[in-house]
Order: structure tokens, then C-alpha cells, then sequence
């Protein structure tokens, strides 16, 4: 049985962006048989008590991640920069959701 398209129809992610200026967050995952409805299916479940003001849904199948077991291959050109950690900069007075 495919897990991303059954009976139920297609599965999709759903993100949440909960305040303007913040990143989205996964939320959870449902079935719906189009985009609209995924919407609105997201829109009922995950957002009941204003809990968002911006809701994404991709299907899952879209959705492609790395593999734990290559972690430390894929991850490792970022170990000799360490120029990207943010304690390297100062943080201007007045700066919101860093």
C-alpha cells in the first residue's frame, strides 16, 4: 500500500507560521484529494484556536530530505566555516525573531 496516495487521497504536510516574521512550522500531516482541500482540512484541524496566520501544504511526496546515515558526509564542509555561527556577529538593538 502506498503510504502518500490511498482511498483516503493524497497525503500532505502542513505548516504553520503562528506570527508574521517567523519561520513556518510542520504541524502534522493529512490526507485531502486536492490542494484546496488540504487547505481547508489544515485550516479546521490545526488552526481551531488561532493557533496560525499562515498555513502551507505540500505533498509529502514533494518533499525530499537528506539521509540520517549520510549525516556526517553531507554535513561536513560546514565544520571548517565556522564564520556561519551566529556568534560571530552582533546583533543590532531593535532586531526581531533572529
Amino acid at each position: 500500500m502506498d503510504k502518500t496516495d490511498n482511498s483516503q487521497g493524497t497525503l500532505w504536510e502542513v505548516f504553520i507560521q503562528a506570527n508574521a516574521g517567523i519561520p513556518h512550522k510542520h504541524a502534522g500531516s493529512l490526507h485531502a484529494s486536492d490542494a484546496e482541500m488540504a487547505l481547508q482540512a489544515a485550516r479546521d484541524v490545526y488552526t481551531r484556536r488561532n493557533e496560525g496566520i499562515n498555513i502551507w501544504v505540500v505533498p509529502s511526496m514533494q518533499i525530499t530530505a537528506s539521509s540520517p546515515d549520510d549525516s556526517g558526509a553531507f554535513f561536513d564542509p560546514a565544520n571548517d566555516k565556522p564564520y556561519r555561527h551566529p556568534t560571530f556577529y552582533k546583533v543590532p538593538d531593535g532586531v526581531k525573531y533572529l
